[in-house]
């Protein structure tokens, strides 16, 4: 009965990997689209803002293979980058984000690139993240804004089809999932505040809109970039009280004193 159980847990983990492998294809075939690429440039400009700002001795970017070059501008020499699966080509160590091969603490620079939008547990991948994350270390997160046209768009879209299919978590509970995880929001950028369609003259005019919303600040772009920084839970020691006990030498001037009265 227990190989019959292990058997089953095999086969789904095996499905569960395989559809994550044709996902992560999916994916970058959508990135390298007119649409795909747009969103990832609109998106690029406003990480480079950050990244170019952030130091330390690791970055490690999630959820993007090293194709789209989202921390080459990092001034932090290593960049780490796992691929899910080993195929031809590949130039990076494979690895599940789920259960990276990284020591707790490790790392000082995270850029999670829609993988929580595109994973299985969410929540898991997060907490995966915040635990090789350094204390005072700066996590960029980027994901679709489900309060924007995108995500009014998505209601009606088919969810077999990228990015419709992604989970499209909203800021307040992915602000919520933070701050279980001590990761202290530092800010929030918007982007893509164009229509989601391929046609040519919207993409035509993608620089126009998204200038309007960086001038009214709206907060309605089809994807966020939410800046947080890992802090460290402080010890406070605990300090015993200490009665002060008279000394020693303080007695003796009041025993000289008695002696020269009974004298």
């Amino acid at each position: 009965m227990k190989w019959r159980i292990n058997n089953q847990k095999r086969h789904v983990i095996k499905d569960l990997r395989e559809s994550s492998n044709s996902l992560f294809l999916l994916l970058n075939e959508w990135y390298q689209s007119p649409l795909g690429a747009r969103v990832v440039e609109n998106e690029k400009q406003k990480l480079q803002e950050t990244i170019s700002h952030l130091f330390g001795y690791h970055i490690l970017q999630v959820g993007a293979d090293e194709s789209l070059k989202l921390i080459e501008n990092s001034p932090i020499g290593h960049k780490i980058i796992f691929s899910p699966f080993l195929f031809a080509g590949t130039k990076m160590p494979v690895a599940n984000i789920e259960e990276l091969p990284l020591a707790n603490d490790s790392v000082d620079i995270i850029l999670v690139y829609h993988a929580l939008d595109f994973t299985i547990d969410s929540h898991r991948l997060l907490r995966e993240l915040t635990r090789v994350l350094r204390p005072g270390g700066q996590m960029l997160i980027v994901g679709f804004n489900p309060l924007s046209l995108w995500g009014i768009f998505r209601l009606f879209m088919s969810k077999r089809n990228i990015p419709w299919m992604g989970r499209f978590l909203s800021l307040r509970r992915l602000s919520d999932w933070l701050k279980l995880l001590n990761l202290q929001i530092e800010s929030v950028n918007y982007a893509n505040h164009f229509l989601p369609f391929s046609c040519r003259k919207i993409l035509a005019r993608v620089e126009q809109f998204e200038k309007i919303g960086e001038k009214t600040q709206s907060p309605f772009g089809g994807s966020y970039i939410v800046h947080c920084e890992k802090t460290a839970i402080p010890i406070t020691p605990i300090v015993t009280k200490r009665i002060p006990m008279a000394s020693r030498v303080s007695a003796f001037p009041l025993t000289e004193n008695i002696r020269a009265k009974i004298h």
